[in-house]
């Protein structure tokens, strides 16, 4: 297994160097709840450092070209490509994603958005004249970026790819609980040529590392994915500077099916969909409406789902679902389970505790609950794990209320059959994003919140956008 040699080391100025302080943190394999490699940590002086850096390289990269711009991001896809199987490895150590599900999801997301962002910068427009004013898109200078662990390469390249296509220069902090596919990917950016002070890369925690690049005066945008609690936190370090702040945060995604929808396979894709990621992602559809008439039959179905889970090592080719990342999440998944229990759900399947046959590892027992009404906790709070609520309704306009009857906005699902109710549905639901019938991940979409779920959009030209500032020159021609 190969990891990454510059773990007590960060990427400032196109150089590793040494941090300024001594704190380390070792990395746990929550598969084994044992430590598998040791990080620097970092402080202020390690973010001034590399602001200074960033911000010095922004006087030259700002002004360059497309083709330079280009031509970069293609040579580090061609050493992501090279480095692939080495990503794949380190997410499944860090994050506990079965080694398939790490190479065929987790590593070919990095891929596919580093694919989608040199696409996007094929053809962006930066210029238009309109009448004798000239519109100019520029880089919005030197970004922040705070990632989190659930994803890893997914978010760092939906923030560093579009960023640097923008002609920005970048301060990368990965999440300290899964860093290794980030230093990994700072090695790409070095590998691919990366000009000295465009990428820089400092691991720490929230208080001492994202907190400050937060609140700097020469950072000029955060964009951070994570809680919503985190993600308040950061807006308001930000604001004493009048920063702009790019949010990716919580879900709590409703799951319509339609009458009309091919039931027992609308219900298991459903449940799949949930507990993908062991239920690690921001846009899991957790809460599954159903009609009133149905909801026997679909936790039957549920249930059959779960049952056909393997729930265990991250390295057995039989496993399809790993461990949440830390021992501090698979505690409040437990919480959250027993609440649920406590207030009168009706547990379907798995429960509190360990999976039969596992003593060690930070697992979690596929879980439905059925009978929830949107006012219990688990319809409220976002779990974060392999846990599942199936909400019965009693018609199409009361699915909808259920749905947008909620803090957050990332992600909605419909299934059914007739696109004309659906697109219906769809226009009225409250959300970022709107999934019909389960599709395919599409990498060129928009993606971000309403509401609680943060602001800015990623992917593709959504997020070259969300890095540009917009100049008006007037009696330009």
């Amino acid at each position: 297994m190969t990891h990454s040699a510059n773990a007590l080391k960060f990427y400032i100025d196109g150089a590793w160097v040494d941090p300024a302080g001594s704190a380390t943190l070792d990395v746990i394999n929550p598969a084994t709840e044992a430590p598998f490699i040791t990080i620097a940590m970092g402080g202020a002086a390690d973010v001034d450092r590399a602001v200074a850096a960033a911000r010095k390289a922004f006087g030259t990269w700002a002004f360059s070209s497309r083709e330079e711009r280009l031509a970069l991001l293609r040579r580090v896809l061609e050493e992501y490509n090279r480095r692939f199987e080495d990503i794949a490895q380190a997410v499944t150590a860090e994050m506990g994603a079965p080694i398939a599900f790490a190479r065929e999801a987790q590593a070919w997301a990095g891929q596919a958005h580093m694919e989608a962002a040199i696409k996007a910068l094929e053809t962006y427009t930066f210029e238009e004249t309109r009448g004798t004013t000239q519109i100019i898109k520029e880089p919005i200078g030197v970004a922040a970026l705070i990632t989190p662990w659930n994803w890893p390469l997914n978010q760092i390249v939906c923030k560093v790819a579009p960023a640097i296509a923008a002609g920005c220069t970048v301060v990368l902090k990965p999440s300290e609980i899964a860093p290794v596919s980030g230093l990994i990917w700072a090695e790409i950016m070095d590998a691919a040529g990366t000009p000295a002070g465009v990428f820089n890369l400092v691991n720490g925690n929230g208080p001492d590392v994202g907190q400050v690049l937060s609140e700097h005066a020469d950072v000029d945008m955060v964009s951070f994915t994570g809680s919503t609690r985190a993600g308040i936190l950061v807006a308001k370090a930000a604001a004493t500077t009048v920063k702009r702040v790019a949010q990716e945060l919580g879900g709590k995604s409703a799951n319509i099916i339609l009458p009309d929808a091919d039931f027992a396979a609308a219900v298991a894709a459903g449940v799949q969909g949930c507990f993908s990621n062991s239920g690690q992602s921001c846009d899991a559809p957790t809460r599954m409406l159903v009609p009133a008439d149905r909801h026997a039959e679909a936790l039957e179905i549920a249930k059959a789902t779960a049952a056909e889970m393997v729930v265990g090592d991250p390295l057995d080719p039989a496993t399809t679902h790993g461990p949440v990342v830390s021992d501090v999440q698979w505690a409040k998944i437990q919480r959250l389970i027993q609440t649920a229990i406590d207030e009168g759900t009706h547990l379907v399947t798995g429960g509190p505790g360990l999976p039969e046959g596992l003593t060690k590892g930070y697992y979690v027992r596929p879980t439905v609950f059925g009978g929830v009404t949107n006012d219990m906790t688990i319809a409220r709070e976002e779990v974060f794990g392999m846990v599942l609520s199936i909400l019965p309704y009693d018609s199409i306009d009361h699915s909808i209320e259920i749905a947008n009857d909620t803090v957050y906005g990332l992600a909605n699902y419909i299934a059914g059959t007739d696109m004309d109710v659906i697109r219906g549905i769809a226009r009225k639901l409250r959300s970022g994003t709107v999934n019909i019938n389960y599709p395919d991940w599409d990498t060129d979409a928009p993606f971000g919140g309403y509401k609680q779920s943060g602001n800015g959009r990623e992917y593709a030209g959504y997020g070259i956008h969300d890095f540009l500032e917009i100049k008006g020159v007037v009696g330009w021609g």
